[in-house]
């Protein structure tokens, strides 16, 4: 089982989840273009990809979708809310309904050998989820866009192998930042997106003696840095009950603009 990012910001999102048989996106939040470079580095390209799944309906997310699903014909995996979301944005442009597939929460669903399953989290669009995906051995699970986490969060995400955890923005650069008031209080809100603070706590919950790595993915590029994120995560995950090392797990950024290095579990 493998994994890459290939983007991860509030410009844009995709990733992707493999085996020797099975190849899935996860988003398609940037043009075709950038979405075949990065397939490139991992020796793919989009007539190898099998399912894309998409989490909810806003542009970084969805931007890429309908080129891509018009030039490879790919099966699409959402729920019935997140459909209904994408029908709504005109550049998408049109997409073959027979091309979608519903989903529902909390039930499991297989793309060859590869199991996914999607969870509920608190977000501003119709039906958000985000995705776990497991060949029976490994597990990965991708969450952003989550305005805050709960028991049931943590419970269905915790032995994963790979984490890619939403660490947006640093409350006190928001707070201070030119975004609209009433843009902050949505993204402070319940259905916004997670702070440094809150992913290192949310990823303190989901830490184990077999995680391979945490990427922390979807920072703001008005109101985080790299750097800013990765320390105030580090800080909270002192005192957990595996490692205060986080090189351990190998703790990082991802690239808002290039992909990540291939995981290979």
């Amino acid at each position: 089982m493998k994994f890459m990012n290939i983007a991860s910001g509030s410009s844009g999102n995709v990733s992707v989840v493999t085996t020797d048989n099975a190849a899935i996106l996860v988003d398609a939040g940037i043009s075709l273009k950038k979405i075949e470079e990065g397939l490139k580095n991992a020796d793919m390209s989009g007539k190898d990809i099998d399912a894309v799944v998409i989490t909810h309906e806003h542009s970084d997310h969805i931007k890429g979708l309908g080129v891509l699903s018009r030039r490879y014909h790919i099966p699409i995996y959402a729920t019935a809310g997140t459909i209904k979301g994408i029908g709504e944005c005109r550049s998408v442009g049109m997409i073959d309904d027979s091309l979608y597939n519903v989903v529902e929460s909390d039930v499991a669903f297989s793309i060859k050998d590869l199991t996914v399953t999607p969870r509920s989290i608190w977000h501003d669009a119709y039906e958000p989820v985000c995705f776990s995906f497991t060949d029976g051995k490994n597990k990965v699970s991708v969450a952003t866009d989550l305005g805050n986490y709960n028991d049931y969060l943590v419970n269905t995400l915790s032995d994963s192998d790979v984490l890619l955890i939403e660490s947006n923005h640093d409350i006190r650069m928001l707070e201070a930042g030119p975004y609209p008031y009433d843009l902050k209080r949505r993204i402070l809100g319940e259905k916004g997106h997670l702070s440094n603070e809150t992913a290192g706590k949310f990823i303190k919950n989901l830490l184990n003696d077999h995680i391979k790595t945490v990427i922390l993915g979807h920072l703001s590029s008005e109101n985080n840095f790299p750097e800013l994120a990765f320390e105030t995560v580090k800080n909270e995950l002192k005192g957990n009950s595996f490692t205060d090392d986080v090189r351990d797990f190998d703790l990082h950024t991802a690239f808002r603009d290039r992909n990540d290095r291939l995981y290979e579990l």
